[in-house]
């Protein structure tokens, strides 16, 4: 009797899902949660650095779901890993911090769809939690680095103090930038 082997996917975490310039000197991280009305001001927020910085920067958004007060943050969270896995996170992050008050599972499988994800077992992976592991490990991550509430900023790995305004992030963007220059080798001519 032949035995079926389950073919092994490798999961895309959300640690290596970037938009901007893949080559940035400067990395802005955002601990989030996509039910969170903070965390969705701080998502218009991150639109506008990055526009302000094009080309000079990249962003990673990684999730600290509050599940204690926002239930249905896990599920949404690993909703945007799912669509990450099919090349469409970023769409389907913007549309679950636009729809933040309608984040049911049924909800989710639409938004799904709105951002372009063709998987037929979506709606399995979600009820099944496929992508649960790796929401928890963002979260214990957050936890690690000291992240005691959201939206928590990091440039190239430092905790940002203080609000996550345009204002507050563009000065710390800056300082990275002249930190990256002074580190920069020195090139010496033979």
């Amino acid at each position: 009797m032949a035995m079926k082997v389950k073919e092994v996917v490798e999961i895309i975490p959300s640690k290596d899902i970037f938009v901007g310039n893949p080559d940035a000197a400067v990395t802005l991280t955002q601990f989030g949660d996509y039910e969170s009305e903070d965390c969705a001001k701080a998502n218009e927020v991150v639109k506008k650095l990055l526009d302000e910085f094009e080309g000079k920067i990249k962003f990673n958004f990684r999730h600290f779901p509050l599940t204690k007060i926002h239930q249905r943050s896990m599920k949404a969270a690993e909703a945007s890993l799912a669509a990450g896995q099919a090349g469409k996170f970023w769409e389907m992050h913007n549309i679950l911090f636009e729809n933040r008050r309608q984040l049911g599972t049924t909800s989710l499988k639409l938004y799904s769809k709105e951002a372009g994800v063709v998987n037929k077992h979506f709606l399995d992976e979600l009820i099944n939690s496929t992508y649960g592991w790796q929401i928890r490990n963002d979260y214990q991550d957050g936890v690690n680095k000291g992240v005691k509430e959201i939206p928590a900023f990091f440039v190239n790995g430092e905790l940002v103090t203080g609000k996550g305004s345009f204002e507050n992030l563009s000065k710390e963007i800056e300082a990275a930038f002249k930190k990256v220059k002074k580190k920069a080798p020195v090139k010496v001519r033979a």
